[in-house]
C-alpha cells in the first residue's frame, strides 16, 4: 500500500487472485453483459429523445405554431391573453420543517423543496408524509398549482406542478395558484413559455423569493378550456412516456448489478 493516498502497486495487482473461467465462458460472459449495456444505451438514448421532443412540440404549443382541433375537425377559438391575477388567486402554505416529516406518518404532504427534486408538471402521487393534524395545515384541492416562494437561483424558483388530489398538506414557502384555468396547463405554460418570465419576477440573491403580487402581473396565454384539456393530456400522455423509458433504465441497471454480483461471488 503506498503511503499518502491509497492505493495499489504494480506488486500488488500481481498478487491478487482471481477466478477464471474458461476463455468460451469468459466470451459468452462478456457478450451477455455487453448486451445488456446495449440495451441501457439505447433506452438512453430514446429517453433523451423524447425529451427533446418534448421540448420542442411545446415551444410550437405555446407559440401557437401547433393547433388542436375540436372532435368535428373545426379550429377551437383564438386564445386570449390575461393576466394571472385576472383569472387565479393565491394563497401560501404552511410551515412543514423536516423534522415533521416521517415515512410512516398518517397524512400526505407537499415540501417547496421537493418540487425541484421528485415532481415534475403533475402530482398524482405523494412522495412525502407527516404525522401534522390536517385542521391545523392548509390543505390542497385538485387543479391547484403551487410554485415554491423561496429557492436558491432565479431559475429553480421558476418551477410549477399540478397537485391532482385534494386533501394534501401544502408545506410553507408555497405559492399556491387557484384558478378556473386547466391547472396541468397552468403548470406546463409556466414551466415553459414563461419559466425565464417568471424567474425574472423573483427578487434576491443569496436566497430568492417570489411572491403573489408579481406572480400576479405575469400575461398568460388562455386557450378554451377544451383546448386547454387536449393540450394538457398530450404533454401528460408525453410525461408518462419518458418515465416509462426512464423505470425501464433503472431496472435494466439493477438486473445488471444483481447479475454481477452473483457472477462473481
Amino acid at each position: 500500500m503506498r503511503s499518502g493516498q491509497p492505493g495499489l502497486n504494480a506488486e500488488e495487482y500481481k498478487a491478487l487472485e482471481i477466478n477464471l473461467p474458461s476463455l468460451p465462458e469468459q466470451q459468452k460472459i462478456a457478450s451477455f453483459l455487453t448486451t445488456i449495456d446495449s440495451r441501457i444505451q439505447a433506452l438512453e438514448k430514446k429517453k433523451s429523445s423524447l425529451e427533446q421532443y418534448k421540448k420542442g412540440v411545446m415551444q410550437k404549443i405555446f407559440t401557437q405554431e401547433i393547433r388542436f382541433k375540436d372532435e368535428d375537425g373545426k379550429a377551437f377559438p383564438e386564445w386570449e391573453e390575461k393576466k394571472l391575477g385576472e383569472v387565479a388567486k393565491f394563497s401560501k402554505g404552511r410551515g412543514l420543517s423536516k423534522n415533521d416529516i416521517d415515512e410512516n406518518g398518517i397524512n400526505d404532504c407537499i415540501r417547496y423543496g421537493e418540487l425541484y427534486t421528485d415532481y415534475c408538471e403533475t402530482i398524482a402521487s405523494v412522495k412525502s408524509r407527516t404525522n401534522l393534524k390536517k385542521q391545523d395545515c392548509v390543505l390542497s384541492e385538485i387543479n391547484d398549482v403551487i410554485i415554491p416562494a423561496s429557492g436558491e437561483t432565479h431559475l429553480d424558483i421558476a418551477t410549477a406542478s399540478c397537485v391532482l388530489t385534494e386533501g394534501v398538506i401544502l408545506g410553507g414557502d408555497l405559492n399556491i395558484i387557484k384558478s378556473n384555468l386547466n391547472g396541468v396547463y397552468l403548470a406546463y405554460l409556466l414551466n415553459s413559455k414563461l419559466k425565464n418570465q417568471v424567474a425574472c419576477l423573483s427578487q434576491g440573491s443569496s436566497v430568492v423569493h417570489l411572491y403573489s403580487k408579481q406572480l400576479c402581473k405575469l400575461y398568460i396565454i388562455c386557450p378554451s378550456q377544451t383546448e386547454q384539456t387536449h393540450i394538457a393530456n398530450f404533454l401528460t400522455a408525453l410525461d408518462n412516456k419518458i418515465a416509462l423509458v426512464n423505470e425501464q433504465i433503472e431496472k435494466t441497471k439493477a438486473y445488471k448489478k444483481g447479475l454481477l454480483q452473483k457472477m462473481f461471488v
